[in-house]
């Protein structure tokens, strides 16, 4: 259950040279790069679009589940594209503090409470 909780960091970790095109510096640039409709705040789908990089790149055959073969270290019960987008929207909810359905920058850098 743990490793299920930690699954979205293992799979960003696992993907340091995938993740390149998504190299960012500084809170804003997150901010700007996540902020598909340039509201300033960051919503729900935006974040789970940003943060599914990751799936979509282990995602090999596509079938939108990651099967064990396809997770880190090539063990682990398969995760499907809805099972990891909701793990992220949990995250997603932990850092909106406020509860205005949105993230700022500041939620945004802030560690998920």
């Amino acid at each position: 259950m743990l490793a299920m909780k930690f699954l979205p960091l293992l799979i960003l970790s696992s993907l340091v040279p995938l993740a390149a095109h998504a190299q960012v510096n500084a809170t804003s640039d997150y901010l700007s790069r996540m902020d598909s409709d340039g509201d300033g705040r960051i919503s729900l789908v935006e974040y789970q679009d940003w943060m599914s990089y990751a799936f979509d790149a282990m995602d090999r055959n596509g079938d939108g589940t990651l099967t064990p073969d396809e997770l880190p270290g090539g063990k682990g019960k398969p995760v499907t594209r809805a099972e990891y987008r909701a793990r992220i929207a949990a995250t997603f909810n932990k850092q909106d503090v406020n509860r205005d359905g949105s993230l700022s920058a500041r939620e945004l850098s802030a560690p998920p409470q």
